[in-house]
């Protein structure tokens, strides 16, 4: 029995007797000394708690029979005025003790959710100050655990399986931490909080905090701390590689922007020297089909450095098509008529809906980007097979499919195409080519508000399509 029990029980017990003797010296009544008692159980139920009140209203009830209530100087046990004495100051102890003990325990919880909320915002300041690192979910538990002076933290990150713990996690534990995060549940188990860690309503892993008696609300805001870290390192990881990447696209398109107009100027002399050849005479035949040949394959290169000028322009801000209501098929033949030999033009087949609306679109950008469709299907589809071509009308669209025979695109690279300076394996024995021809598709296609795509079809080819938004009733071709 300590000290604090010893002072808290005769504390209230001196303050009855002293009332007893001042009391009866004075001649007050049963009625006001049992008021007075009344007030010394209160005290006890107070600052000691139930029993403490408990004794001293027995001696309470002693004093009043002995004293105070006829005859005095002696005891009547059984007495029914006895028991309703005892009765009412045991019925005060036990309602005052458990009222003060419920508010004792509401101001120590006051107590430890301040200081709690105190370590919260510290803990989020210190991991917002965080610097990105392969081992932030190390960082994260270890700031956690010094915050709240846990035993240890161990963080599941669902995305990655990657678990990350200031102690050796024992394999219970491990499991233990899954099942919360699958789960999707939160649960306190051996003093240790399983936590699941939420984006919104998605379950993307969980945390146990061991050694701790915490609140609820503050072990699930720990899991929302550490979802929020995990989430903030990966958005970092995406934009550093996303602007890596696109330094490094800043980079390859100025090279290849400055080797496209150093090109320009040799193939220049290149194609007035071979033009200028034929006029000199007395070539043989033979001279006259490599003049020929060279002219063909310098148009070629110039086309080609021509494509390479153009990329970067459909990239600029400052880039804006010239729209007008132009039908998509008519286009679609200027196109294939601009093909210079006419076994070529000869393979498209352009099939033409009966009522066909007007798009919106540039004339030239439409050109050039059916150009390399064109273009394409003429490279990777078998030689002298057709080429069919179809235009599909629907509620706000209308969809250019232009099906080739020859190399199936595979499913894992039918987005990839479209990406600059990609090509399919298997393109390169079948024909040169630089990577950039779909890539101008899809961005001339996205600047009209619409969408380029390939599907490759089992043991026969690829289908490539073109969207572009139908002009509304009322607008012709110009």
């Amino acid at each position: 029995m300590g000290a604090p029990y010893v002072i808290r029980l005769t504390a209230p017990l001196g303050g009855v007797l002293l009332c007893t003797l001042v009391s009866f010296r004075l001649g007050l009544n049963l009625a006001s000394v049992g008021f007075l008692y009344l007030v010394f159980v209160v005290l006890a139920a107070v600052y000691g708690g139930f029993w403490q009140a408990t004794v001293i209203s027995v001696i309470s009830v002693v004093c009043l029979d002995y004293f105070f209530d006829e005859p005095i100087f002696s005891f009547s046990v059984g007495r029914l005025s006895d028991f309703v004495e005892l009765g009412a100051f045991e019925f005060t102890a036990l309602m005052v003790s458990r009222l003060s003990n419920r508010a004792t325990l509401r101001a120590a919880e006051a107590v430890a959710e301040r200081r709690d909320t105190t370590r919260l915002y510290h803990t989020a300041r210190n991991i917002l100050l965080l610097e990105s690192s392969n081992s932030q979910g190390n960082l994260v538990a270890s700031l956690i655990r010094e915050a709240f002076e846990l035993g240890g933290v161990i963080l599941f990150d669902a995305l990655s399986g990657l678990i990350y713990s200031t102690t050796d996690p024992a394999p219970a534990i491990d499991q233990r931490l899954k099942q919360a995060s699958f789960t999707d549940s939160d649960a306190f188990e051996n003093n240790t909080w399983f936590c699941a860690l939420r984006l919104g309503v998605r379950p993307v892993g969980a945390v146990a905090l061991c050694g701790t008696a915490m609140q609820k609300l503050t072990a699930t805001a720990l899991a929302s701390l550490c979802a929020i870290a995990l989430e903030r390192e990966r958005t970092l990881e995406k934009q550093y590689h996303t602007e890596a990447a696109r330094q490094a696209e800043q980079l390859r398109t100025a090279v290849l922007d400055a080797l496209a107009h150093k090109f320009k100027t040799p193939l220049t002399v290149i194609r007035t020297a071979s033009s200028g050849l034929p006029a000199a005479g007395s070539l043989s035949e033979l001279q006259t089909d490599l003049v020929s040949l060279i002219d063909q394959e310098a148009s070629k290169l110039n086309d080609l450095a021509s494509r390479l000028l153009g990329a970067p322009a459909l990239d600029s801000l400052e880039f804006a098509p010239q729209f007008e209501p132009l039908l998509f098929s008519r286009l679609m033949k200027a196109a294939v008529q601009e093909l210079d030999r006419q076994e070529d033009r000869d393979r498209f087949v352009v099939s033409v809906p009966a009522k066909e609306p007007a798009v919106f679109a540039d004339r030239e950008l439409i050109l050039t980007a059916l150009a390399q469709l064109v273009d394409n299907a003429l490279k990777y589809s078998l030689p002298e097979s057709p080429i069919e071509t179809q235009f599909l009308v629907k509620e706000t669209a209308v969809v250019l499919t232009v099906r080739s025979q020859g190399l199936v695109v595979a499913s894992a690279d039918q987005e990839r195409i479209f990406e600059r300076f990609y090509r399919a394996p298997g393109a390169q024995q079948r024909a040169l080519g630089t990577g950039l021809g779909l890539s101008i598709v899809k961005t001339i296609a996205a600047d009209h508000q619409g969408h380029a795509w390939a599907e490759g079809e089992p043991d026969r080819g690829t289908v490539f399509s073109l969207s572009l938004p139908a002009a509304p009733r009322g607008f012709r071709e110009q």
